[in-house]
């Protein structure tokens, strides 16, 4: 079947969904055992139940969206090595400096400390096994497509804009080129199982509006006071703050911190949430990288859901989370 097909079927597909509650979202795919956004981790993901795969997008020099959590390529890749006069003045090496032929020459790992070359988590998978590369949103796009067809799933996806305003300040209008490729696999509207988010608040206000973006949309906030692009997060947890949100967007995505205090015990952020209208998709569940409060996965994901009420959870751990919800 060709691609045409492939994309008719699915979009048949992905307006069949119904959304189970609460969702598990695979970040970055299964990246708890396996390089984070490699197909591998996302077929493992799929394979293991999860609700929804993560894909974070940055485009390439020749303006082609790729799957990578940052704008650098130098803490998952072997760019220092291949490409060693490639970094900038700060010493670092930017995805946007690469044409996709030369990123897809790369070979991806498990994150790493540029400057000691030892992996973030040392239980994972070694960073010196194995074959895995960059690939394109729409490379990952079919691959999903695929998989749901032979299935008979209906695995979403959950997009994440890097950093719009970065981009633009070099030349490059990431948003435009991700709505146009989302809408050519017919995630055209709120019932197809694909939610979009963004750190920056005048880009989520931006896609909504001037982008008429119709799909699903979720403001994505860390935990500190203020973020990329003079978001404030501060105001947008607050009961106002949140209503004026309900406007513009479906949901939030907090860090878990914003959910859950230093004891562990839960804030109003999900209650005001929800009497604004909006679910609550927090990041990011981790097994080996716990919270002082909580002793197990299982203890927290008892806050989380039984307690918090959260309506969804990211977790580079999928099973982990799967399983629990089960029992």
């Amino acid at each position: 079947m060709n691609t045409r097909c492939l994309l008719l079927v699915f979009m048949f597909s992905i307006t069949m969904a119904n959304e189970p509650v609460p969702i598990v979202i695979a970040h970055r795919g299964a990246s708890g055992y396996l390089p984070e956004h490699t197909l591998e981790a996302k077929a493992l993901a799929f394979g293991q139940g999860a609700h929804f795969l993560e894909q974070d997008v940055v485009l390439s020099k020749d303006a082609v969206p790729v799957v990578l959590h940052d704008i650098h390529l130098d803490t998952v890749s072997d760019v220092a090595t291949r490409f060693p006069s490639r970094q900038r003045a700060d010493g670092r090496f930017y995805a946007l400096d690469f044409t996709l032929a030369e990123l897809q020459k790369l070979h991806l790992t498990e994150r790493f400390n540029p400057k000691t070359g030892e992996p973030i988590y040392k239980t994972r998978f070694p960073t010196k096994v194995g074959h895995f590369r960059i690939v394109t949103l729409e490379e990952e796009l079919v691959f999903i497509t695929s998989l749901n067809q032979s299935s008979g799933k209906a695995v979403g996806i959950y997009p994440e804009i890097k950093q719009p305003a970065w981009h633009r300040a070099e030349g490059y209008d990431i948003s435009p080129i991700v709505l146009d490729l989302l809408k050519k696999f017919g995630y055209n509207d709120k019932t197809a199982p694909c939610y979009l988010q963004c750190f920056e608040f005048d880009e989520v206000k931006r896609i909504r509006s001037e982008l008429d973006w119709k799909g699903l949309l979720i403001q994505l906030m860390s935990a500190s006071k203020t973020g990329l692009g003079g978001s404030d997060y501060e105001q947008m947890r607050t009961p106002a703050g949140l209503a004026d949100l309900a406007h513009l967007v479906d949901g939030i995505g907090p860090a878990i911190a914003s959910i859950l205090d230093k004891q562990g015990l839960v804030t109003s952020l999900v209650a005001d949430a929800h009497r604004a209208g909006l679910k609550v998709h927090p990041y990011t569940l981790r097994s080996d990288d716990l919270p002082t409060f909580a002793p197990t996965p299982e203890a927290l994901l008892q806050l989380l859901f039984d307690e918090a009420k959260v309506d969804g959870l990211f977790t580079d751990f999928p099973d982990v989370c799967l399983d629990w919800l089960q029992r």
